[in-house]
């Protein structure tokens, strides 16, 4: 036996830029990703999609393709192992997890088949002579404000779809100032550099999975419940994740193929999803069409807001963008109604993306409020201010901090905002225009319950193993960060394992959630751990370890509204001739809580910033109401703000830890991306004089935009 202390007073890793731990693997290749892990006998599979929008598989003929060089099996709704119906994953009944057990197409791009061989060149080569005839229905892709098919439902996953105080009618009709618009933004996709890839294979009994999948223990517990097995038969990992955004939160098809695959054919069998399948068969963000009314006194105080918000979803599961939610816990008013509507249509399920409601909302509402400010004759800050709440404007909860004003404070001293002469359209360089922009920003601070183990070792090491993902955040590395500070040791003597539905449960890379959950439940165990060994505790030849499970301590945070917040700023120019709009400048200043790792945080701030940028002048996905499916299923048709897009970036923040949190931390992975568009087109009308409402500001909208 031998004893051990952590080894004296804290180090202070927390708070200090470290580069990522698995940065040279990554850059050097050496990282292995789902698609990379080698296996004997590895087959490989290749998904055959549907070519019509609505109707039912009439024929399937796969005689031929069983005869080409190399196919092992071809799997379809005819002879598929049966899932579980009716499954209830992680994030509540999911029917676009029924691959093959039935006949109908639902939308263009559904899998109809998938052709497995020896390799991809000969499973691809078979999937694309597959004879597959369909009997058609008429469908509809057609979302539209007024959609006849549109309804409103009870319930979102995120709570009520509608929500109302007070009188809006009588408070807009004794408002002196009344703001009343319609916006718009486009269908949007994830588009990870890493496309979905999984391997899955049989291990005495035991079925071993590879997966890019942003929550390995979530993804192995539904992927046992769907496939009826006991969920300690089922092992996945998930070591390195090429970014997830949200669509590599649950399971998607790539696996439950992968899965099926091997369980028919006895061997290790991957499955590889192509750019073109990641457009149909992970989820996207919906297009919405909202409307927003404002109405204020003269001094602008808010009398009124209601916000109403239209998405699209499948006709295989319910998903809503809540776009609306958005000023539920930002801005109060005596008549205060956000209603959420939906529509069916024939289209893939949207899902979770990154700063889900709040990414569009965020550009409605703020958008809205300058808008406001400048019929008030206020400036658009201190419009903010004069409405800055005292509790929560829905659910009446007191605030867990709220340092907004402060963030707009900052963040104006630094961009110069203060000389800023606030009429539209009098600034020119040369053929531009340029404008100054500013909005808010907001994303609720939660935690999930997760459990984690920390080990000492003889040598003086520790390891601590959670059911983390890193998908490109930098995870690994700000928890060996909480864990060291924790256990009063440097850096360098803790190894950090995550990414193995082995470790047990911890809430997956989402919802600005991941860090400070995973971040509670490592630093209560090597709390532990370190009073343990201080207090002269041996350590065993295999270590001495402490578990710990914060589901009771995370569900005491509900007693108040928490989030974090932002000021964003950008600076535009815009070419009325052209159309073209250069973005010169953006800053973001946030309230978010302790910062674990400066480095890697600012790369998540200005990430976000970028994605509002993105969603503000590049990213729209087209839908071709005569086919169903989109013409752009490549990232030469879908434009992604590339570095010529991108300007100088300043992300920063002010201090602001949350005191329920054991190290301060509330989460920024979303935070970044909300507000920041509606900061792009405030600027765009400070620029030109000439509001927009519909994302993305193309070209020919700024060359067809009326004169003010």
């Amino acid at each position: 036996m031998t004893t051990a202390t952590t080894g004296g007073p804290a180090t202070r890793a927390v708070g200090t830029p470290h580069v990522r731990l698995e940065g040279r693997d990554k850059v050097t290749g050496a990282a292995r990703y789902a698609a990379d892990h080698p296996a004997d006998g590895l087959a490989h599979g290749w998904i055959v999609p549907s070519t019509v929008a609505r109707g039912r598989v009439r024929s399937l003929d796969d005689a031929s393709a069983l005869k080409m060089p190399g196919v092992l099996a071809v799997l379809h709704h005819g002879n598929a192992s049966r899932l579980t119906e009716d499954f209830v994953g992680t994030f509540g009944p999911d029917a676009t997890t029924q691959v093959f057990q039935h006949d109908r197409v639902p939308y263009l791009g559904w899998p109809v088949a998938c052709v497995v061989a020896e390799t991809p060149e000969q499973a691809r080569e078979a999937a694309e002579t597959l004879a597959v005839t369909y009997a058609t229905e008429p469908h509809d892709v057609d979302f539209r404000p007024g959609h006849p098919g549109a309804y409103t439902p009870e319930e979102m996953a995120v709570g009520p779809a509608c929500t109302e105080k007070g009188d809006v009618e009588a408070e807009l009709a004794a408002s002196d100032v009344v703001v009343d618009a319609h916006y718009s933004t486009a269908e949007e996709h994830h588009s990870p550099m890493e496309p979905h890839a999984a391997m899955a294979r049989w291990d005495d009994g035991r079925l071993e999975v590879v997966d890019s999948t942003q929550g390995a223990y979530a993804t192995a517990r539904d992927l046992a419940l769907l496939f009826g097995l006991d969920p300690a038969s089922v092992h996945l990992r998930s070591e390195h994740v090429g970014g997830g955004f949200g669509c590599k939160a649950q399971v998607r098809p790539h696996l439950i193929l992968a899965v099926m695959a091997t369980t028919l054919l006895g061997r290790p069998v991957r499955v590889v999803l192509t750019r073109a399948q990641m457009f149909t068969l992970i989820g996207h963000r919906s297009p919405t069409a909202q409307r927003v009314r404002l109405g204020a006194g003269a001094d602008g105080r808010l009398r009124a807001l209601e916000h109403t918000a239209l998405s699209a979803t499948s006709t295989v599961r319910e998903f809503i963008e809540p776009s609306a939610q958005y000023g539920r816990s930002m801005y109060d008013a005596d008549g205060h109604r956000t209603v959420h509507s939906v529509v069916r249509l024939d289209v893939p399920t949207p899902t979770y993306m990154r700063a889900p409601g709040e990414a569009p909302g965020s550009f409605a509402l703020e958008c809205a409020l300058d808008e406001l400010a400048e019929r008030c004759g206020l400036d658009p800050i201190a419009l903010r201010a004069r409405n800055e709440p005292a509790v929560g404007p829905v659910s009446g909860l007191p605030f867990a901090g709220r340092r907004l004003l402060d963030c707009f404070a900052e963040g104006a001293r630094r961009f110069g905002w203060d000389g800023r002469d606030p009429r539209p359209g009098v600034r020119r360089d040369g053929r531009w225009l340029v404008g100054t922009g500013t909005a808010a920003a907001t994303f609720f601070t939660g935690a999930r319950p997760s459990t984690a183990a920390v080990t000492a070792h003889a040598d003086g090491t520790f390891t601590a193993r959670i059911a983390a993902a890193d998908i490109g955040t930098g995870a690994r590395t700000a928890l060996t960060q909480l864990a060291a500070d924790a256990l009063e040791v440097t850096p360098g003597r803790v190894r950090v394992l995550i990414a193995d539905s082995d470790f047990g449960d911890a809430w997956l890379a989402g919802g600005s959630m991941g860090t400070r959950s995973w971040g509670w439940a490592i630093t209560l165990a090597a709390r532990e751990l370190r009073e343990r060994l201080a207090l002269g505790e041996d350590i065993p030849p295999d270590g001495l370890t402490v578990r710990s499970d914060t589901e009771q301590a995370v569900n005491s945070l509900a007693a108040y509204e928490r989030h974090a917040y932002g000021a964003q700023f950008a600076e535009v120019a815009v070419d009325p001739g052209s159309g073209e709009i250069r973005v010169r400048r953006m800053l973001g200043v946030f309230a978010a809580g302790r910062i674990v790792n400066p480095l890697t945080a600012r790369s998540q701030l200005t990430g976000g910033m970028i994605w509002g940028l993105s969603m503000a002048l590049h990213e729209e996905a087209v839908r071709d109401t005569a086919t169903g499916g989109l013409v752009n299923t490549d990232l030469a048709g879908y434009h992604i703000a590339a570095h010529a897009d991108v300007p100088a970036v300043e992300a920063d923040w002010i201090d602001d830890p949350d005191p329920d949190d054991p190290v301060g931390i509330k989460g920024i992975g979303e935070i970044g991306g909300v507000g920041s568009a509606a900061a792009i087109v405030n600027a765009v009308w400070h620029a030109t004089g000439v509001r927009h409402r519909d994302l993305p500001i193309r070209p020919d909208r700024v060359v067809l935009m009326p004169r003010p």
